[in-house]
C-alpha cells in the first residue's frame, strides 16, 4: 500500500529542536548557542527597564507659562503636545481666553511633537475668543509647522515666526 506525501513527510524523521540547531563547517549539526557564542545567552531584561515611563514622569509639562503683555495673553506651550497631556492645554487655553483679551498667542517654539489632539485643542481654544483672528501661533518650530502645513490648519490660523512678531500682527 502506498503512502502519501503527508504521511511520509510525518513519518520521516526530524533534529529534536530544529530551530536551536546549526551545521557546522564540518557539516555535523551543533547547538545554535555553541555556533554562535555566548553573547546570545544574556537575559535582555536590562534593555526593557531603561525605557519606562513611570507614571509620566520623563515629560515635560506642556504648560510652561501664561504671561501678559499689554492686553494679550502669551502662553508659551512646549514638549510633546498629544492626547495624555490634551486637558491641561485646553484648561490653559481656556483660562487665556476667558480673560477677554484682546489676542492669545500661543508660542510653540518648544514644542518637540504634536499629534491630531493638540491640533484640536488649539481649534477650541481658537473658538473661545469673540475675534478669531486674534488667536495666534507663533514660532512654531520644524515638526510643529509640518503638522499644521499637512493638517491644512496653516491656513486657518495666523502663524508667525516669533512671539514679538504675533503681538505686533493687526487682527
Amino acid at each position: 500500500m502506498a503512502t502519501s506525501t503527508a504521511e511520509q513527510s510525518r513519518l520521516r524523521p526530524r533534529p529534536v529542536n530544529r530551530c536551536c540547531t546549526a551545521p557546522t563547517a564540518d557539516g555535523s549539526i551543533a547547538q545554535r548557542a555553541r555556533v554562535l557564542g555566548p553573547r546570545l545567552r544574556r537575559p535582555r531584561q536590562h534593555a526593557r527597564e531603561e525605557h519606562v515611563d513611570h507614571g509620566g514622569s520623563l515629560r515635560k509639562p506642556p504648560v510652561i507659562g501664561i504671561e501678559e503683555s499689554g492686553d494679550a495673553q502669551v502662553i508659551r506651550l512646549g514638549g510633546e503636545l498629544d492626547l495624555y497631556n490634551a486637558d491641561a492645554v485646553r484648561e490653559a487655553l481656556f483660562a487665556a481666553c476667558n480673560g477677554g483679551p484682546s489676542r492669545v498667542v500661543v508660542d510653540l517654539s518648544e514644542v518637540e511633537f504634536m499629534d491630531s489632539t493638540a491640533l484640536g485643542v488649539l481649534i477650541e481654544g481658537r473658538t473661545k475668543l469673540p475675534n478669531r483672528k486674534a488667536f495666534l501661533l507663533a514660532a512654531p518650530g520644524l515638526e510643529t509647522k509640518r503638522a499644521l502645513q499637512i493638517s491644512g490648519l496653516d491656513r486657518h490660523f495666523s502663524v508667525h515666526d516669533s512671539v514679538d512678531e504675533a503681538l505686533a500682527a493687526e487682527v
